[in-house]
């Protein structure tokens, strides 16, 4: 399944070293860049049968995200069951190991594995890090992939996925969400990333395929956090504050909860 769904010019022992030296390189953070990710039949299947919004089970309405969130796979059309078993498989977890240097990599098999994001007119997810540690699992989130679906994408809409350097004063790279093209990047305290609102025709969405990656609980990693939401230097003094005081509020919570015990967070 992997060679039949991957593109070819990604998979070859050559490629991969390519891509690996790219991937250590890269700034602000370790990533990739992936057009034409995967086979022109797959995508377009998988473009042309993409779920409602209405499909898809979280709603995300708050000060620093709008965006709809997935991963009912039984509720979704049979091509994207086989996206999800392509994605949890030994090759794809293989390939990413080798493609970054990040050994024994793996996908949960739940929401917080692989899913589906979609944002309408209007969406938006502020600049942050993301989770470290799989609050039920107890595993060490490592990197992020996502594949974005959006054919005819204008520059005009918005929404391209923005990394920010690791002092959050500004966006050192923006990556436009165009069709097929995967985003690869390793998720660390310095990996701050997200997309400015979007201007969207009512019939146009923000699509993609979000993966995550993970290995097991390994020494020196950070204390468990859940995501991190920073403000923009160009932000309203409220926004700035309300930001500040609702992280710092939830994080506490949360990170107080997992060290009782409770892992349903």
């Amino acid at each position: 399944m992997f060679e039949q769904h991957i593109n070819p010019d990604y998979i070859s022992v050559e490629a991969t070293a390519r891509l690996r030296q790219q991937f250590d390189q890269a700034q602000p953070y370790r990533h990739l860049v992936l057009d034409n990710f995967l086979t022109a039949d797959f995508a377009e299947a998988l473009n042309a049968q993409f779920p409602s919004i209405e499909k898809l089970k979280k709603h995300y309405n708050g000060l620093n995200e709008r965006k709809s969130e997935g991963a009912n796979f039984d509720d979704f059309p049979e091509v994207f069951r086989q996206a999800r078993e392509l994605i949890m498989g030994e090759q794809m977890a293989a390939w990413m190991s080798r493609v970054t240097g990040i050994e024994e990599v793996f996908v949960a098999d739940d929401h917080l594995g692989t899913g589906l994001h979609q944002g309408s007119n209007g969406s938006f997810l502020d600049i942050h890090i993301d989770f470290n540690i799989h609050a039920e699992k107890d595993i060490h989130r490592r990197l992020n992939m996502l594949i974005y679906m959006n054919k005819d994408w204008l520059e005009s809409y918005g929404g391209d996925l923005e990394m920010w350097d690791a002092k959050m004063t500004r966006c050192e790279k923006k990556v436009a969400p165009i069709f097929n093209r995967a985003v690869i990047f390793e998720t660390s305290e310095i990996s701050y990333h997200g997309y400015s609102k979007i201007t969207v025709p009512e019939h146009i969405t923000r699509k993609s395929i979000y993966v995550y990656f993970y290995t097991q609980l390994r020494e020196g990693a950070a204390s468990y956090h859940d995501t991190v939401f920073k403000a923009k230097p160009e932000d309203t003094a409220v926004k700035k504050v309300g930001t500040t005081v609702k992280e710092t509020l939830k994080n506490f919570a949360k990170a107080t909860l997992k060290r009782a015990g409770i892992k349903k967070l």
